[in-house]
């Protein structure tokens, strides 16, 4: 048994379900999109099993994407919580054969309800896709278990009709980086775009010395501090000096290293940014100039360091 073969066996299933979903693109997916669009409500996915866990995927995907959304269990919809949806509410409702008992029983409290519904099926002939104001169609030929029961191929080309439906509304709405990264505060992308310079920087215990202090003072700083760096307190402005530098100095001055002073090793007027700037353009500003540190200047005056 080769283990690899089976493996690219599945890639290659799955790789043409997802190429086939384009073929089956039509005016459906555009009256999906533009009935998101235009409504004052919500996104409620729902599906049950497997095709649920792809539900919650979509939907989160929808809702940090500048689409509000959020998944509901079919099971607990019957049990009382169809009293979140409102009637300007579009429901995605996810089942593969289109008769999943739990989703197809809430077809008929939808259609009393005025959502509109869209349907995400392999069988468009089934009650859901009979129900559904908008189709899209997720059949595949056939699955990549070789059993042909676990959902496989079928899951991987519905997970990619959501991204495509969330792509869409996303180049629609035109949004924004910093749109994103409202919804995602805690990430990288987060700090990038809303954090300011004040707010990350580091201010305390900076590793300082005077223009005159010797190399072993130096190398104190830049280990004490552990910011692999020392700012110099020069007469007009600051100076740094790196690990770096120290590394450089060595290989320039051999054993002479030992007797330089911080004002024959440092860089005068290294890049610095204002406290006020936020984290995005303290980032350019390391990658513009392949830098890893900046020094933060309030009024001229250090501040602190900021660090990618």
């Amino acid at each position: 048994m080769n283990y690899l073969d089976i493996a690219k066996d599945v890639f290659d299933i799955e790789a043409q379900a997802i190429s086939q979903l384009s073929d089956k693109l039509d005016s459906q997916f555009s009256l999906a999109v533009e009935s998101i669009l235009s409504t004052k409500g919500r996104v409620v996915v729902c599906g049950m099993g497997k095709s649920g866990q792809i539900g919650r995927k979509i939907a989160a995907t929808l809702a940090s994407t500048g689409t509000p959304s959020f998944f509901m269990h079919p099971g607990e919809a019957y049990h009382g919580d169809l009293g979140m949806i409102a009637k300007e509410d579009i429901f995605v409702a996810i089942s593969n054969s289109g008769e999943t008992e739990e989703v197809v029983k809430l077809l008929s409290f939808l259609k009393e309800n005025g959502n509109f519904l869209i349907g995400m099926t392999g069988d468009t002939t089934s009650s859901l896709g009979r129900a559904a104001n908008a189709i899209l169609n997720v059949g595949v030929e056939k699955e990549a278990c070789p059993l042909q029961l676990a959902p496989t191929a079928s899951t991987t080309a519905t997970l990619a009709m959501g991204d495509a439906l969330a792509v869409t509304l996303m180049k629609a709405r035109d949004f924004k980086p910093e749109e994103f990264a409202r919804f995602h505060p805690g990430g990288s992308l987060g700090r990038r775009l809303l954090a300011r310079v004040q707010d990350e920087m580091i201010k305390d215990h900076l590793p300082l010395v005077k223009t005159s202090a010797s190399f072993a003072d130096i190398v104190d700083a830049i280990s004490g501090g552990q910011q692999g760096i020392a700012i110099v307190e020069a007469d007009k402005g600051y100076g740094i000096i790196t690990d770096g530098d120290i590394r450089r100095g060595f290989t320039r001055y051999k054993k002479d290293v030992f007797d330089l002073t911080a004002a024959q090793m440092m860089t005068l007027n290294p890049k610095s940014i204002d406290i006020n700037a936020k984290m995005a353009e303290a980032f350019a500003l390391m990658e513009k100039n392949r830098i890893t540190s900046l020094l933060v200047l309030d009024n001229g005056k250090l501040a602190g360091i900021v660090k990618k």
